[in-house]
């Protein structure tokens, strides 16, 4: 069944792995199974991802900007405009347009409290196709609540792509819903599995980490 998510795989060698490998490269990526982070959800997890140590690092984040840029460009021929996703899904949204000259907007959790009151800022027309840009899926939830957003406001969305994704069923259940075409550059999976190979990871917790993303919610850590 196609739900609507999908992750890249290959030019030549796996795009998905070369991007695990340069998140793992500059740390973005943590992995603690004995000692699990606890997300802003309550939820623990052997994973914490962020993406923004990317922004430091020029060649890579020039890398991944380029990978991102393929994708627009390759599966969403149509889109006549970028939404980055505030605040981590900004600087993709705003490098991807740049080097597609495309024109770009970006969207608020929810509307400022002061000034013009804005959720999404930077020019947009009604009937136009736009693209979402996000820095990692979960759930799915925030990313989603943008999409809302922006087709309350008229415009049309017809895909999202994000540097990251977990994997989880109910954020590809979330897209299938929404009729939402959903590419990701690399996933939890394809992290995991490099990982393990390059020594990162203990082999014998690559099961430990592949049984947490079946049920994130209800995982209590290694007992």
């Amino acid at each position: 069944m196609d739900l609507g998510f999908h992750n890249l795989y290959l030019r030549g060698m796996t795009d998905a792995k070369m991007i695990a490998e340069k998140l793992l490269q500059v740390n973005a990526v943590k992995l603690n199974v004995k000692e699990p982070f606890t997300w802003a959800s309550g939820w623990k997890s052997p994973i914490y991802c962020d993406n923004r140590r990317v922004l430091s690092f020029p060649f890579i984040r020039d890398y991944v900007k380029s990978e991102m840029c393929n994708v627009v460009f390759e599966k969403f021929p149509g889109a006549d405009l970028l939404a980055g996703v505030a605040t981590a899904g900004i600087p993709w949204g705003a490098m991807t347009a740049d080097q597609l000259k495309l024109p770009y907007i970006y969207v608020r959790p929810k509307p400022k409290e002061h000034g013009l009151g804005n959720q999404v800022e930077g020019y947009y027309e009604k009937g136009q196709k736009v693209v979402v840009i996000e820095d990692l899926v979960s759930t799915g939830k925030s990313s989603l609540q943008v999409v809302d957003v922006l087709r309350n406001l008229g415009v049309e969305v017809i895909g999202m792509v994000s540097i990251f994704n977990y994997g989880f069923p109910v954020a590809a259940k979330a897209m299938a819903d929404y009729k939402l075409d959903y590419y990701s550059l690399t996933d939890y999976p394809t992290l995991i599995s490099l990982a393990v190979e390059k020594g990162t990871v203990d082999p014998g917790d690559h099961g430990i980490l592949l049984k947490w993303a079946e049920d994130p919610a209800n995982w209590k850590g290694v007992l």
